[in-house]
């Protein structure tokens, strides 16, 4: 009588312990201009795959350094194309593991609703004090920006009002709090399901700017996680391309 009920619990218990042991956790540096998109893919990718998404937000450039510094990064998610091809270059990433997971769109933002006019001419004006972008030298969309500002011929009357942030974010925080009138950030950050969700904005046009090509890649040290692999393979899905577009990015 024993022997029929004991299989099944065993069974039971076998199962459990293999799903614990699937289940596994991800160190992830994502650029800061996907801080909100990978917020959302991570607790669909949680539910529906059992790993755990730990993410780190920053700059491209400063997680360059960081990673040839060893840190403990298994997936890398950019900013650009140039960096994470850089990686891949120099054998810090796993072959064949790098794509693009969305390509960018830069906008003129405020805070201010109707500051900001459709056509960006505001810039043109001189009406304000601060003008926020990222760091050109780490950050791909304070590259953007420069390219911007040479295609209009503002660079120079701009220079003397430029704010820098250490990436998207800061540059981002720093027209949120009113310390720049206006900046260039990533859409994803002031755009939701199709529209603006505060404030006023220029969407650049792309041809004015090189593409930002958003690549990702897994890292050496995620080679034999399979967290690593799982995510990557979620973020080639539909369910995570269909946030990543709701946050205005192309595919």
């Amino acid at each position: 009588m024993s022997q029929p009920i004991a299989r099944p619990v065993i069974a039971l218990l076998a199962l459990i312990t293999l799903g614990g042991a699937s289940a596994a956790e991800v160190q992830v540096a994502v650029a800061a201009n996907f801080t909100a998109p990978i917020q959302a893919i991570a607790r669909d990718f949680e539910k529906d795959t059992g790993h755990k998404l730990v993410a780190a937000y920053g700059a491209t450039g400063q997680f360059y350094t960081q990673i040839k510094n060893g840190a403990p990064f298994e997936v890398f998610l950019a900013a650009d194309d140039s960096t994470p091809a850089k990686l891949e270059k120099e054998g810090d990433s796993v072959p064949g593991s790098r794509f693009t997971y969305a390509i960018g769109t830069l906008v003129l933002w405020s805070a201010k609703d109707g500051y900001v006019d459709a056509q960006g001419d505001v810039l043109k004006s001189g009406q304000y004090k601060h003008l926020s972008i990222a760091n050109p030298k780490t950050a791909p969309y304070g590259q953007a920006a420069t390219q911007v500002l040479d295609k209009l011929g503002l660079t120079a009357q701009v220079k003397p009002r430029l704010v820098e942030g250490q990436n998207i974010s800061q540059a981002l925080q720093f027209v949120s709090s009113g310390n720049a009138e206006l900046g260039f950030v990533a859409l994803s950050q002031v755009y939701k399901d199709g529209k603006i969700t505060h404030g006023s904005a220029w969407i650049v046009p792309a041809e004015m700017h090189e593409p930002i090509r958003q690549d990702a890649l897994i890292l050496k040290k995620g080679e034999a996680n399979p967290a690593a692999r799982a995510l990557v393979d979620y973020l080639k899905g539909p369910k995570a391309a269909d946030v990543i577009k709701s946050y205005g990015y192309q595919l």
